[in-house]
């Protein structure tokens, strides 16, 4: 099968990042799917990482937790593995990123519980499919990622600020914007901020902490959103002894459908 082919389906794109052959950024991978961040815990944290997601659903919204050492999403992706089907990953020891690589079997335990979160590359599809341009999608690039200062409700162990994503969007489609990812809550739902980044502890968007730095054109607004990159952040403020995430930009592609986790 061609590229544009296996691009375009989960399971044929799971099976080539398995083989090694995929460890680029997931953005703009397999349109109409659902795509997800990953965190991976010890179970001594689950309880307080799953409440703080409840207390944060706009950069935490969870989309599936796997039972402790079970390494198949059986909701979002039955038959796939979480430990090899990821591009790229992230190891986390004691509040500090200390490697990353293309799979996690040699870290893997029987007392690991992973998280997949919603992920905004989600609402990017349905954003140009209702007409507005979402450049960094169009051109297949992550979009800026940033550290605010809104600080998300901590829960035992994990506190931190919120990461967030934005996208220059044109002035007169914000409104639209807004409404469309509104309806998309297990993948960040409606914008945190819009305006001027400075307002929530970004003076400068060229100067982005994960991501691509983005070109804002004449008569575009600044628009953020709450990010699933949040977690690890968290574990590096809160000196999580052990943690395993996705590396930035490079999702989880599900099996389920955009419009699966639409709200009305």
């Amino acid at each position: 099968m061609s590229a544009k082919g296996w691009t375009k389906d989960p399971r044929l794109f799971r099976e080539r990042v398995r083989r090694g052959q995929w460890r680029s950024s997931t953005a703009g991978i397999c349109p109409g799917y659902v795509q997800a961040n990953l965190v991976i815990l010890p179970k001594e944290f689950a309880l307080d990482f799953t409440v703080f997601c409840i207390r944060n659903p706009q950069p935490c919204p969870i989309l599936e937790i796997l039972d402790p050492g079970d390494p198949t999403p059986h909701e979002m992706a039955p038959g796939a593995d979480i430990r090899t089907d990821l591009p790229m990953y992230r190891i986390f020891k004691d509040g500090a990123l200390v490697e990353e690589r293309e799979d996690i079997g040699e870290y893997w335990r029987d007392d690991l519980v992973s998280y997949l979160i919603g992920c905004s590359y989600t609402f990017e599809e349905a954003l140009v499919r209702g007409g507005v341009p979402v450049r960094n999608y169009l051109e297949r690039k992550d979009p800026g990622i940033y550290i605010s200062n809104i600080p998300c409700r901590p829960a035992g162990i994990f506190s931190g600020p919120m990461v967030v994503t934005m996208r220059p969007i044109p002035a007169s489609l914000v409104s639209r914007a807004v409404q469309i990812t509104a309806r998309f809550p297990k993948a960040h739902g409606a914008p945190v901020h819009i305006g001027d980044g400075a307002l929530i502890g970004i003076p400068d968007l060229r100067r982005v902490d994960f991501g691509e730095v983005p070109d804002i054109e004449e008569g575009e607004v600044p628009v953020f959103w709450a990010c699933g990159v949040t977690p690890q952040v968290v574990a590096l403020r809160s000196r999580i002894p052990f943690m395993i995430t996705h590396k930035p930009g490079h999702m989880f592609v599900t099996d389920l459908r955009i419009e699966e986790i639409a709200s009305s």
